[in-house]
């Protein structure tokens, strides 16, 4: 499945340029000019991670990971920027950023940085997660293989099982899940979150997979 990037910059050059670049990488970019319009596309797409600047019109770069970060949202964030003081750099680590990189850059530097984040973000520098004999998670493509034969998964369900693997034997409760999986305009089913759960265990083995009651589920590695 291909991993969707929010673009936060209001150089129209430059984010055309990120844009056609990351595209062609075959990322789904999202381009947002000013920190508001960033806002809307947080809560309307599902992104896997944002690539920020700092200095942009109407709510800032800064102000724009704070409130995000205060709503729970644990999105891997990069900031792009040309502050480059110390004081800026530790202020975007303690408001929730997980890289940084100044102007100018090169694309293959982003590039790099954007990857490595990703799969840091699934809890492993390997692309593909072996989850038993025979049977691996491919983290890039969001496919899972038997014998590197795709087993037939619902998007959702897959998405699922990545979230599972970005927090292996951490309690997700059912607000951390719901987020995950439906986007803004969905309306929630635990009917339907069962019917997944019993679809993944059915997949990689029911013991990799706790229920805890009345909370959400664990993800036993």
């Amino acid at each position: 499945m291909t991993q969707s990037l929010l673009l936060l910059e209001d150089d129209l050059q430059l984010s055309d340029t990120v844009k056609q670049f990351l595209e062609l990488k075959g990322y789904e970019v999202y381009c947002a000019y000013d920190g508001l319009e960033a806002q809307e596309i947080v809560y309307e797409k599902s992104i896997d991670l944002m690539l920020l600047d700092v200095k942009v019109p109407h709510l800032n770069g800064f102000e724009f990971l704070k409130q995000i970060r205060s709503e729970g949202k644990e999105t891997p964030v990069i900031f792009i920027t040309s502050l480059s003081s110390v004081e800026d750099v530790e202020q975007g680590f303690a408001l929730g950023c997980d890289d940084y990189i100044r102007k100018p850059f090169a694309l293959k530097e982003l590039q790099v940085r954007i990857e490595s984040l990703l799969k840091r973000t699934y809890g492993t520098h390997d692309e593909k997660v072996a989850l038993a004999p025979g049977l691996v998670f491919d983290t890039k493509e969001l496919r899972l293989l038997q014998n590197d034969q795709k087993i037939p998964l619902k998007t959702k369900e897959l998405k699922l099982l990545a979230l599972f693997l970005q927090h292996p034997d951490e309690l997700l409760n059912y607000d951390k899940i719901n987020e995950a999986l439906w986007e803004y305009d969905e309306e929630p089913s635990f009917g339907s979150l069962r019917t997944y759960i019993k679809t993944l265990r059915s997949a990689i083995g029911k013991e990799h997979i706790e229920t805890i009651k009345n909370i959400g589920y664990r993800f036993v590695s």
